[in-house]
């Protein structure tokens, strides 16, 4: 019997009516109908909720940078995680390095509407107010946005989930993504209870099964920087002379 949460996973609101042929699910940001890739996803616990509320797995790419049996022994879930997304029919993808993302095999021939990377993290090396903590998260995210930004779609975005309080501010991700080309258009307070089942995960050490705070946390939303075509704009004195002549004709 499926644990109470990923029941009420089931039961999230469906884009247009119910029943209707064509119908869309959706979960927060995410549908079925996107190709999503979802990266670093800890013990996959956001990859099920998203296949589970979306009734399948079928446009989804769950990743890991652990291998799966390193996986078995950090995290008490996992397996079971996995095994339901596969059975879903998304792909399950371990041994992938958020920062070589577009060398690997799988990515090499698709390209994503989706690309989600929830609390990115460089490992515990000291303590996160140092500033060589800091900077080594930021060269992770720096180096994850430019892998990452190669395998989007042409309206495709990268969304990052990160907490915004003290030091976390420091990373600077939206400078972070500008040097990538990538502009951030949105930014949405995260609530992890819009995703049941998910469970953040600290990844490393003793605690590694364990969750931490996410009080405060964003979704950071960007997608590739448009370039305007100044050739094809109308300056403002030409526009505003077309204006005068439109107003003279129309009151002749």
């Amino acid at each position: 019997m499926a644990p109470p949460v990923l029941e009420v996973a089931q039961a999230i609101a469906v884009e247009g009516k119910k029943g209707a042929k064509g119908e869309v699910k959706w979960l927060k940001h995410y549908s079925l109908a996107q190709s999503i890739l979802v990266v670093g996803d800890g013990d996959f616990s956001f990859s099920r909720s998203l296949a589970t509320a979306f009734g399948s797995g079928e446009n989804l790419v769950a990743t890991s940078l652990d291998s799966y049996g390193y996986l078995r022994i950090m995290y008490s879930h996992a397996e079971s995680n996995v095994t339901s997304l596969k059975k879903m029919g998304a792909t399950v993808l371990h041994d992938v390095d958020a920062t070589e993302m577009k060398s690997h095999a799988h990515h090499a021939l698709n390209r994503f509407d989706r690309i989600v990377f929830n609390f990115p993290h460089a490992g515990f090396t000291g303590r996160e107010t140092t500033s060589n903590m800091v900077n080594s998260h930021k060269k992770l995210v720096m180096a994850c946005f430019r892998s990452a930004s190669s395998l989007l779609r042409p309206d495709g975005e990268i969304h990052v989930t990160h907490r915004t309080g003290h030091p976390y501010y420091r990373w600077e991700i939206e400078q972070l993504a500008s040097e990538s080309a990538l502009v951030m258009f949105e930014k949405d307070f995260f609530w992890k209870y819009d995703y049941p089942g998910y469970n953040q995960k600290r990844g490393s050490g003793l605690r590694c099964d364990k969750d931490f705070p996410i009080d405060g946390s964003c979704t950071f939303k960007f997608r590739m920087e448009r370039k305007v075509d100044e050739s094809a704009s109308i300056p403002l004195a030409a526009a505003l002379d077309l204006m005068k002549l439109e107003a003279v004709t129309s009151s002749a």
